[in-house]
């Protein structure tokens, strides 16, 4: 009892180990089959493949585990995580296979590190899918009245594109008392339908029937299909002609010529006359294959092709014959040609090419998989034989995996530089007599490592922007060039960040990382930043990446666009672009005599910042002016002596001009008021221009001299309150502002250090000319000489204490009359790396 006990602990034992001999059989053949029905969901289980392998889950990522299939179908897929194969795409058995018995994928498990190849089969199943299809939805048969008991007409059966159970067919009709359905099968288990007379007609009594026919196939659940079978009832001619063979059998070679002959079929009739005349005829519902194929004499009853055969798409016809009596109403017999396409060597091998490891890199070791290769042959027997070869002088060679499978593997070491690529050549040869080639090519590519780094043609450039650009705009491209190839030549260009002035150099300027453009990202100003060094970084995508840098000098060339700034008597900056002033002088006053002086500064450098003035406007009445101004000083003075015909008011505007192009301008109003004797007070002020306009307006208005006299003195006492109340005023601002920029960085500069600057002065009647070292403009205004003007335009020019006038006007002539251009005066600056300014003090 003991011992039957163990035994019973031993059997189940003894099949686990059986089982799991049997699973390593099948892993260590290579190959594994699985089943799956067609028509799937995305994600059904098929097996464990990891696991049916052999293969631990944690392997399948770092040894490059994956799947292929001919053709790159995704039919399949296996899940990394789990190591499960699942459904990754719809599968339909009848695409996939037709009608054959067997339907599988095949698939390649590839693993490396060490590489192994595994080869599994999944069957596709079949599931009913396909309800039965008759040829048409009617048919139509004429039956004559006359015709005997028990006859029978063939009818065409349905097809259903399922296998096995699934296409089992059976017919039933609908219930009649005349006809009645006889379904025979053949030997090759096919099925013949015939329709059986079973009661006499009289088309008296029916000359039309209707039944219908349904076919039901085996599946589950059940799918049907059905055709409506239409009987007409013909009167007289009682015999039907009636054919030697009920069914005549023909084997063809495919690829025969056009108007081949099949077969030729002959009919009987026992009637006499007319009615024993026999016409033959292809039914009228044989398939589209067949009337495309094949056509039949009418009056020999001879089937010829009119199609080209092909054993690879269709292996065998039916062709339902019909032999017509010309009686009235004509009768017909019924055969069948059953017709066999033999397969002749007629198809080249055909070649299929899974690419893995391209490129390939030249330190590659030996053996390393390249791709995989499968050949297939459409034809049968030894027609589909195929072996497989390499043509000679590369460095590659053929490893035999699985039947008409092969991996191409590198064979010898590889060196870029003598070759950078192969074209490797496939050759397939089939078996058959003769036998048939094809070839295929695959393009290996050797992959280069990193080892050159981007270079520029130059190691610095220099460029030229105007200021005042557009935000964005291109000034300029820089190229590096890089010998390696694919990723490691691919550029891409950045910004080497540093501080320009307290601000980031990425705020001025950006490098678009592919094409190497360089964008202003702001509108440069000249006045304010005359260099721009920028350093570019260009880099490979290489692993590591290699580079190099390239510097650029940005010149920030300036252009005339600051107007003049006209400065306002005792102010301590710039007034505006246009200011206004009243000015008293006695009518005892001679030639010469200085009225008042038009201050202005220009931000711009160089000959944009070079000023004239000029007088615009004329004396009311067409009198000459007694008035003229200075080109270069801005002093207003008298030309003449002034006399009782002169107008007690005058309006005197100035233009100021700079020489940029194009010139900008500037203008200043001066209201001349002449007075009698010590009534002259000059006053610069906009609170007396208001009041000079008043009082002209209302001198107009009287209209008599006596008036104007009355007029003058209430002008002149106004005049006079204004003026100490401006004074006033400007002390105050005065003292405040000294308080403030004694202490500022930069202040104006007074006592023995202006003395020391003002003996740098040279003064002629044209202004005074000086040089400035300075980068950023700054003017300092004030009360000062009438004649100490200052201007910057040549670092040559005479920098001594003193300078007399006939001195000036050769440098005018010099560097004044001359016609220079823009580009040969920034050309000349740049060379000086100086800034001149013209300032006003």
């Amino acid at each position: 009892m003991m011992s039957s006990w163990r035994r019973g602990l031993e059997t189940p034992r003894l099949l686990l180990w059986l089982l799991l001999l049997f699973a390593a059989w099948r892993a260590g053949s290579g190959q594994l089959r699985y089943s799956v029905p067609e028509e799937a969901k995305h994600g059904t289980f098929v097996g464990r493949i990891a696991q049916d392998l052999g293969l631990q889950l944690a392997e399948l990522v770092p040894r490059l585990f994956r799947v292929a299939s001919r053709g790159g179908a995704d039919l399949l897929e296996v899940n990394l995580q789990n190591g499960i194969l699942f459904v990754n795409s719809r599968m339909d058995r009848e695409e996939l296979c037709g009608r054959s018995a067997e339907c599988s994928v095949h698939l390649e498990v590839l693993v490396e590190r060490p590489l192994q190849v595994f080869h599994v089969e999944v069957e596709v199943r079949d599931i009913n899918d396909n309800a039965p299809v008759f040829p048409m939805t009617v048919k139509t048969i004429q039956f004559h009245e006359s015709r005997l008991l028990d006859s029978r007409f063939p009818l065409e059966g349905a097809s259903d594109a399922d296998i096995g159970v699934n296409a089992l067919l059976s017919y039933r009709l609908s219930p009649s008392e005349i006809f009645s359905l006889d379904v025979q099968t053949n030997d090759d288990l096919s099925q013949s339908l015939f329709l059986v007379l079973g009661k006499p007609l009289d088309r008296e009594e029916a000359a039309e029937i209707n039944l219908l026919l349904v076919a039901t196939d085996g599946g589950k659940p059940e799918l049907t299909g059905t055709v409506q079978i239409h009987i007409t009832v013909l009167d007289v001619n009682d015999n039907e002609p009636i054919f030697a063979q009920s069914v005549y059998k023909v084997q063809l070679l495919e690829n025969l010529a056009e108007g081949t002959l099949v077969v030729k079929v002959n009919a009987s009739d026992a009637d006499e006359g007319p009615n024993n005349e026999i016409l033959y005829s292809l039914s009228s519902d044989v398939p589209s294959t067949v009337q495309a194929m094949f056509k039949i004499d009418p009056q020999t009853g001879e089937i010829r092709t009119k199609g080209k055969l092909d054993y690879e798409e269709i292996k065998s016809y039916d062709i339902q014959i019909i032999a017509s009596d010309k009686g009235t109403p004509p009768m017909s017999g019924h055969c069948k040609v059953s017709v066999k396409v033999v397969d002749i060597n007629d198809n080249m091998p055909e070649i299929y090419i899974t690419s893995l490891s391209l490129p390939i890199k030249e330190d590659a070791p030996l053996g390393t998989v390249i791709a995989l290769i499968s050949v297939s042959d459409r034809d049968s027997g030894p027609n589909g034989q195929v072996t497989c070869s390499l043509e000679p002088h590369v460095p590659f060679k053929l490893v035999s995996t699985y039947k008409n499978h092969y991996s191409l593997v590198l064979d010898s070491g590889l060196d870029r530089e003598s070759v950078s690529g192969y074209d490797v050549v496939v050759r397939a040869r089939d078996a058959g007599s003769p036998p048939r080639w094809a070839s295929a090519s695959v393009r290996v590519e050797v992959a280069d490592v990193n080892d050159n780094a981007p270079q520029f043609a130059q190691a610095e450039y220099t460029v030229f922007v105007k200021e005042n650009n557009a935000p964005g705009c291109h000034i300029f491209t820089v190229t590096a060039h890089d010998a390696d190839a694919q990723e490691n030549a691919r550029v891409s260009y950045s910004l080497v960040e540093r501080r320009v002035g307290g601000r980031a150099l990425s705020s001025y300027v950006s490098v678009h990382g592919e094409s190497g453009r360089v964008y202003a990202l702001q509108p440069l100003d000249h006045e304010e930043l005359e260099v721009l060094r920028v350093e570019v970084s260009a880099r490979d995508a290489g692993a590591p990446p290699l580079g190099s840098n390239v510097t650029l000098q940005v010149f920030v060339l300036d252009e005339n666009d600051n107007a003049p700034w006209l400065l306002a008597r005792g102010s301590g900056g710039p007034a505006g672009a246009a200011v206004a002033a009243s000015e008293l002088v006695p009518r005892s006053a001679g030639a010469g005599h200085v009225v008042t002086k038009v201050r202005a500064v220009d931000l711009d450098a160089g000959y944009n910042a070079w000023l004239w003035f000029e007088l615009q406007a004329a004396p009311a009445g067409g009198a000459r002016c007694p008035f003229r101004v200075g080109l270069y000083t801005g002093e207003i003075s008298t030309t003449r002596a002034l006399d009782e015909l002169d107008a007690p008011r005058q309006r005197l505007v100035v233009l100021v001009r700079d020489h940029g192009e194009p010139a900008l301008t500037a203008t200043a109003t001066v209201l001349v008021s002449l007075v009698d004797g010590g009534q002259a007070s000059p006053s610069w002020s906009r609170a007396s221009v208001a009041a000079g306009a008043s009082a002209s307006a209302s001198a107009g208005a009287l209209g008599g001299a006596s008036s104007l006299v009355d007029v003058n003195v209430y002008l002149v006492v106004a005049i006079c309150a204004v003026s100490s109340l401006l004074v006033l005023t400007l002390l105050v601002w005065a003292a405040a502002r000294w308080s403030s920029g004694a202490a500022s960085e930069g202040a104006c500069v007074s006592g023995p250090a202006a003395a020391a600057a003002a003996a740098l002065v040279c003064s002629s009647a044209v202004g005074s000319w000086s040089c400035s070292q300075r980068r950023r403009q700054r003017v300092c205004s004030g009360e000062g000489p009438p004649k100490a003007d200052l201007m910057a335009f040549s670092p040559s020019l005479s920098q001594g204490p003193e300078c007399a006038e006939e001195s000036q006007q050769p440098l005018e002539s010099e560097y004044l009359g001359q016609s220079l251009s823009h580009g040969d005066y920034f050309h000349y600056y740049k060379l000086n790396h100086k800034k001149y300014e013209y300032d006003v003090s």
